[in-house]
């Protein structure tokens, strides 16, 4: 469980890393979106048959940074909107 999150916020740093631009997300945010990146590549890793969904390999890795990055992006997205009056 402590590697899953550490390797959900490795995931997360990467992702921020990544993504031009600056993010306005919390510690806690980047730790989460890691982590729900994390799950999805090792979800898409275990549908491609390279190894299980708590399985460290560089498929779900990728997969899993990728997905992080889009999920900043979504995040982004919202809090941008909530600021935003019409």
């Amino acid at each position: 469980m402590i590697g899953f999150i550490i390797a959900g916020l490795v995931i997360g740093v990467l992702a921020r890393l990544i993504k031009p631009g600056r993010q306005n997300l919390s510690f806690v945010a980047t730790l989460l979106l890691g982590l729900a990146g994390s799950v999805i590549g090792g979800l898409i890793a275990n549908l491609l048959g390279t190894g299980d969904i708590f399985e460290l390999n560089i498929i779900g890795f990728i997969v899993a940074v990728v997905a992080a990055v889009l999920l900043i992006g979504v995040a982004e997205g919202v809090s941008g909107r909530r600021g935003v009056r019409r």
